[in-house]
């Protein structure tokens, strides 16, 4: 039986201009840049104004735009309709979500040249080799991924070629068109199934006497766990020879490339590495001094044509189609002047996020020494500045600040604390540092365990376990002691 009922539910759900707001403060100056004049683009009733007293004229005409353009429309019809028709996107977005989980992505730039797939196709077919073994070679080379390595079984190329090519062939036909023409070709080690296969099809395109050379290849094909692992004794006892004998020949191994096709055109997308710094800072008379970077504190305003226009067709009443494009005209000078206040929006609460950092982080930003990034977290900057924990988030987020020791990326000044034997709370960054700087100094011949360093740190006033300093060492991207050696 069907029954009815009647619930009550509490719920938030955030405006969509509210939305827009936070995609705005999140965005890094050349998005930034690229998102304002997209709007001005869309909409002409924005304009971008260079003249510092335009503010002024702009809270004037503000003013009679306000008092002109709302009260002389008279409709029978609800504007609304109107507004939300042909209405930008910022205004009509209903998804919300989380935008802490976005990858920050620099500008991007396409790459153009030969890619390795064209330059392996050019050669095998100038080979002299009869047409199935070409196709099953073709077929092989558009199998190999960017790097030049062939990461497919060879039993699953067999059966693709009888599926989709109508070539039936066998796992050793295949193996000798792939050994004996496609690793043929160059660049030396393309073709390779793996690492160790990479490496000594390289060494052995050199075509040397030389002692170090064929030592190398005989590592490389005989003992390349023990090279991997660096059990130098183990290969030094295996061919009976001297260090200085072993060290001439890792010198020619790390000649060669693991990644043969990286020289190649790929044809994806490559990340231009040029940082504009979204944030200025300065220090004098031992005074840190913050401010926006030029690019994000933008000057427009409201265009006075278009208030012009707006007051022309409003004047006549009894037109439909007046009445029509003055609901236009006044929907895209709405959009504008909000447009104009989340702006401002965006300005204000990045300045007061970054001068709650400086506040924070002041020794830091005086000294340029990283040892004196004090612990802070995202809710100590909210506790200052009022804000969210997660409008922090999405302004520091891909942020970056120009100071006197150079660009730093604000994410970097954020750590959490440990206290150390005086009760002091000293940031994770600092431990990391002095983690650094021992290892760094360390008999590479005789590199500290953990458990060494966990009694170097321990002499410093950190008492840390050796776990943690595992931990630390990971994310510093530092191998363990044994991979540190060298002779």
């Amino acid at each position: 039986m069907l029954k009815q009922n009647l619930q009550m539910r509490l719920g938030q759900k955030l405006a969509p201009q509210q939305i827009q707001l936070m995609k705005l403060i999140q965005l890094h100056t050349l998005e930034f840049e690229e998102e304002l004049e997209r709007e001005l683009e869309e909409n002409p009733a924005l304009e971008k104004v260079a003249d510092e007293n335009s503010e002024e004229e702009y809270s004037k005409a503000d003013e009679e735009y306000e008092t002109e353009g709302n009260e002389s429309i008279e409709t029978d019809f609800d504007v609304d309709e109107y507004l939300y028709d042909d209405e930008p996107s910022y205004k009509t977005a209903s998804s919300n979500y989380s935008a802490d989980d976005e990858e920050f992505d620099n500008q991007s730039l396409l790459t153009e040249g030969q890619s390795l797939y064209d330059y392996l196709l050019e050669q095998i077919r100038l080979s002299n080799i009869d047409d199935e073994d070409l196709r099953i070679a073709e077929y092989i080379i558009g199998n190999l991924d960017t790097d030049g390595y062939l990461r497919r079984e060879i039993k699953s190329i067999v059966d693709d070629l009888a599926f989709s090519q109508g070539i039936y062939t066998t796992i050793e036909k295949v193996t000798d068109v792939l050994e004996n023409y496609v690793q043929k070709l160059d660049p030396p080690g393309v073709g390779a199934r793996d690492l160790r296969e990479c490496l000594l099809l390289q060494i052995e395109k050199k075509v040397s006497s030389d002692s170090a050379v064929i030592l190398a290849g005989n590592i490389l094909r005989n003992q390349f766990d023990a090279l991997a692992n660096k059990h130098y004794n183990k290969i030094l006892q295996k061919y009976d020879i001297e260090e200085e004998d072993l060290k001439e020949a890792l010198d020619e191994i790390s000649r060669l490339s693991p990644k043969v096709g990286g020289n190649f055109d790929t044809q994806t997308i490559t990340i231009n590495q040029e940082i504009i710094p979204d944030f200025v800072i300065q220090v004098k008379d031992n005074q840190v001094i913050p401010s926006l970077n030029n690019k994000n504190a933008p000057t427009l305003r409201v265009s006075d044509e278009y208030k012009e226009i707006l007051s022309t067709y409003s004047h006549d009443k009894k037109s439909a189609e007046h009445k029509q494009a003055a609901l236009f005209i006044k929907q895209k000078l709405d959009a504008a002047k909000w447009y104009i206040d989340a702006i401002n929006q965006r300005q204000n609460t990045l300045l007061q996020t970054i001068t709650a950092i400086v506040k924070l982080q002041k020794d830091y930003f005086i000294s340029g020494d990283e040892k004196n990034i004090r612990p802070m977290i995202l809710k100590d900057v909210a506790d200052i500045t009022g804000f969210d924990i997660s409008t922090i988030s999405r302004v520091v987020k891909s942020k970056y600040a120009d100071t006197p020791n150079g660009i730093v990326y604000l994410k970097n000044l954020f750590s959490d604390s440990l206290t150390n034997d005086d009760g002091e709370e000293v940031s994770t960054k600092e431990i990391k540092q002095h983690l650094q700087e021992a290892i760094d100094k360390e008999n590479k011949r005789k590199p500290y365990t953990d458990d060494a360093l966990v009694g170097i740190l321990k002499e410093k006033g950190y008492n840390i376990a050796r776990r943690t300093i595992a931990k630390y060492r990971e994310q510093l991207n530092i191998p363990v002691a044994r991979l540190r050696k060298e002779l």
